[in-house]
């Protein structure tokens, strides 16, 4: 028969080795939880970088009025009777007759333009 000391010191051994292996998790998942926190933080730090650094080099650019002006016109000439049909027959040769590849490009100027955040207000 084995003494009570013994089954003590066993049992008092699993429960630190377990315990021992809880807390290294523990210790894990904290700094893995900080590493995505410092990886996150490092993409809005440069996201935003970026984005100052477009709005200085976009100073003098006339290229946002330029896309606010031609939205500005499509919408008005939608109003106009004269006008509707050369709207929807442009924007039908533009979806259907348009390589995808341009359709990208003169997304990615509009996004270029209003920024990328604005961009994402409307993929969503």
């Amino acid at each position: 028969m084995i003494g009570l000391g013994i089954v003590g010191n066993l049992l008092g051994g699993v429960l630190n080795v377990a315990t021992t292996h809880l807390e290294s998790k523990a210790v894990v998942r904290k700094a893995r939880g900080e590493a995505e926190a410092e990886v996150l933080k490092t993409v809005a730090t440069h996201e935003s970088k970026w984005e100052m650094a477009m709005a200085k080099s976009s100073g003098d650019s006339w290229k946002d009025e330029a896309w606010t002006i031609l939205f500005i016109a499509v919408i008005v000439g939608c109003f106009v009777p004269g006008l509707q049909v050369h709207i929807e027959q442009g924007f039908y040769v533009l979806s259907n007759s348009t390589p995808e590849w341009f359709q990208y490009a003169v997304y990615m100027s509009i996004a270029a333009s209003f920024g990328v955040r604005g961009l994402k207000r409307f993929t969503k």
